[in-house]
This record gives C-alpha cells, structure tokens and sequence, in this order.
C-alpha cells in the first residue's frame, strides 16, 4: 500500500487511486460520494456557502498539503496552467510543472482525465463531457503539456457508462464527422437515439494523437447510485474531484 493510499485508508475514505504505473513524484486520487465513516462528501464549487462542500475541500487540502487549482469549467477545451492564489479560470483543463499546486476538474457523469508524463515532470487534470471531448479538450491538454505523446499516460476516471449514457443524433453526428471511424463507441436504442460510450470515445481520441498508455474506466456513476453523484440521475448539485499534483 503506497503512502497516499495509507492516509486515504486512515481517514476510512473509499476514493479511487489511479491504478497506472506513473512516478514517484506523482499523486492522484478521485473523491467518491462516500466519506469518513460512510457520511456523504462533496466537493463542489458551484456552491460555495454549502457546509458540506465546505468540508469535502477541507479534507481535500489536508490529503494534498498544498493550495488546489479549481476550474470554472465551461464544457469548452481551454487549458490553463494556473499559479498560487490566482482566481478560477473558465477553462476545463489544467496543467501543473510544480509541486506549489494540486489541480483538479469535478464531474457527476462526465468524464476526468488525469495525465502525466513518466518521468513524472508535468501532470495535467481534464473535464471532458461529450462536447468537451468533441472539441477537443484532451487533444488540447496533451498539446499544452508539450510532452511526445507516446511518453504520456492517461487515467480514465469514473463518469457515466455506455449502459446509461443515451444521447440524440446530433451528439452522434459532431463524433462521426471528425472520425468515421467512432461509429462503434454508439449502439442504436431507438430511432434518434444512441447509446454512447464515453470511456471509448476518450480512448479513440487519445490514440489518434499517440496516447496508448491509457488506464482506468468502466464505472458508471449513474449506475452506481451509493458510490457516485450523477446528475443525469438525480439533478442533483453534488460533484466528485479528481485530482493530481507533484510532490518534491
């Protein structure tokens, strides 16, 4: 058990470890809907005033031991690579060269990305909805860390699964007419209507542009109603992190 996985498992907390052979300078993690002793946690920023929030990103910064860089994520592709004590930036990607930062993208059905490079030198953290992913967010990212892609790996963190995701034509439509090839990330449910596979869509971007070290994937929060928020399912507010930084 590696040191982060050791404090995660002192604080009795069920959060995600990217399972990926990335450095020792490396640390990432994804919150879950579950806290301490099984209380209900959450992170989001959408509501600042709420206590619970409050406490989910307390916790967050004791675990990381730096100041974290949150996003005002717009479902764009705009990368930023944030300093200490600058204000929220609208973009859904963010990269980190440092140890002075923990950055982090939050998600209830969307996909996190979370990528470094193996000599454990740049990370990155991306928000990638379909139309984030559609645009362009990760091929963006991978293009703001300025690493060969080959030299990459990416985690696929938890968003909804292709049982659960369904969208219309058009969504199927913006894929296909960047890559025709897309085509078996959908499977018909309904005339106009597809279910879509978000893990493979991420997947298929990625080593288009030379990312084949990619990890993670295959839950689906909103299957798994007592692991993850979902908004698709509930319309609710709550949010789960995912989060990587550098440590010296």
């Amino acid at each position: 058990m590696n040191a982060l996985a050791e404090e995660l498992a002192a604080y009795d907390l069920p959060w995600l470890i990217p399972d990926w052979p990335a450095p020792p300078r490396v640390r990432a993690l994804m919150t879950t809907r579950q806290g301490p002793l099984g209380a209900a946690i959450d992170v989001s920023t959408r509501l600042p005033a709420a206590l619970p929030a409050q406490a989910g990103r307390r916790l967050l910064r004791q675990l990381c031991g730096r100041e974290i860089a949150w996003l005002d994520q717009v479902h764009g592709c705009t990368v930023v690579e944030p300093t200490p004590g600058a204000p929220r930036a609208a973009a859904d990607a963010l990269v980190l060269t440092n140890a002075a930062l923990a950055g982090a993208v939050q998600t209830a059905d969307c996909l996190p990305v979370l990528f470094c490079d193996r000599l454990g030198r740049r990370v990155a953290a991306a928000h990638a909805g379909w139309r984030g992913l559609c645009s362009g967010v990760l091929e963006a990212t991978v293009a703001r860390l300025g690493v060969p892609p080959g030299e990459l790996l990416a985690w696929l963190g938890a968003a909804i699964g292709p049982q659960a995701f369904e969208v219309g034509d058009e969504v199927r439509a913006a894929f296909l007419a960047a890559d025709a090839f897309a085509e078996e990330c959908f499977v018909a449910v309904a005339p106009g209507k597809w279910l879509a596979d978000l893990y493979a869509l991420a997947r298929r971007r990625l080593a288009r542009i030379g990312v084949g070290a990619v990890f993670g994937g295959g839950w689906c929060t909103h299957q798994e109603v007592l692991r993850f928020y979902s908004h698709r399912r509930s319309q609710d507010k709550g949010r789960m992190a995912a989060l990587i930084w550098l440590v010296d």
